[in-house]
């Protein structure tokens, strides 16, 4: 059985994703800032059959509702508990490695277990979210077609990936997000470094970057000398998308810790 798209409604937010599998563990894989369901797909689909996943588009991402009234990191929690109704094994990249990380601090009884590629506790001195928000709010919108939108972000795995899941209109190919939606998203992870919970996380817990990536190694040296239970992985010739970077080295990473801790 491979992956099939379903919904959830919360209040006035619906929420999207994937999923599939009939047996073995629960893993629910939650993208980063600007991302979709869609490139978690290929992790889904590598641990296929002998786990079940979830992939969610998180809130103002993918499928799920464009524009949420509020994107407070409260509110992207609740979306993942909303969608849980049992315990499972956490996967977040970037700010979905944050979500996981604040899901597994709240709620530890629906948490067994927890990998964060390229995320950290959030908190940030650096006015980055303006910045990516007038990045994206660059982009020469609508695209003609999947190639146009390549040869503007540039051919890397993750413009290929953004391109291949664009919402096809009448007019062109829109992203799946709104630049001043994700800007909110990820300002709310800089306002605020959460090492209370990261402290409070019970579950075991992997650290996965790339060796290219934008971990900071001194919120990093941080989180292990706090945790010094916790796993981590180096992913060679990876960024910070080291999942699509490096697809074969993260999946056999993230297969060895499913395997072998949880």
């Amino acid at each position: 059985m491979g992956l099939g798209r379903f919904t959830v409604r919360r209040g006035d937010v619906v929420l999207s994703g994937l999923r599939g599998g009939e047996r073995g563990d629960l893993v629910l894989l939650l993208h980063g800032l600007a991302g979709a369901a869609s490139e978690m797909a290929p992790t889904a689909e590598a641990l296929l059959p002998d786990y079940r996943v979830i992939a969610l588009d998180q809130r103002g991402h993918g499928h799920s509702t464009r524009r949420p009234a509020d994107l407070s990191r409260r509110a992207f929690v609740d979306d993942v508990v909303a969608v849980l109704d049992e315990p499972a094994i956490l996967v977040g990249q970037s700010m979905g490695a944050q979500t996981a990380m604040l899901v597994a601090a709240a709620r530890p009884d629906l948490v067994r277990g927890l990998v964060m590629l390229e995320g950290g506790v959030g908190g940030s001195a650096d006015d980055y979210p303006t910045r990516l928000g007038a990045w994206f709010r660059s982009w020469p919108v609508p695209f003609a077609d999947e190639a146009a939108a390549v040869a503007f972000l540039g051919a890397t795995p993750t413009a290929e990936a953004w391109a291949r899941d664009l919402e096809v209109r009448a007019d062109g190919r829109w992203p799946r997000f709104d630049a001043d939606v994700v800007e909110a998203a990820i300002r709310a992870v800089a306002d605020t470094a959460r090492w209370d919970e990261w402290q409070s996380v019970t579950a075991p817990t992997l650290l996965v970057r790339g060796d290219r990536g934008n971990t900071d190694e001194g919120e990093l040296r941080r989180m292990l000398d706090l945790r010094p239970d916790v796993e981590q992985a180096v992913i060679l010739d990876a960024g910070h998308d080291a999942h699509l970077d490096q697809p074969a080295a993260w999946q056999r990473i993230l297969r060895d810790f499913l395997g072998g801790t949880v």
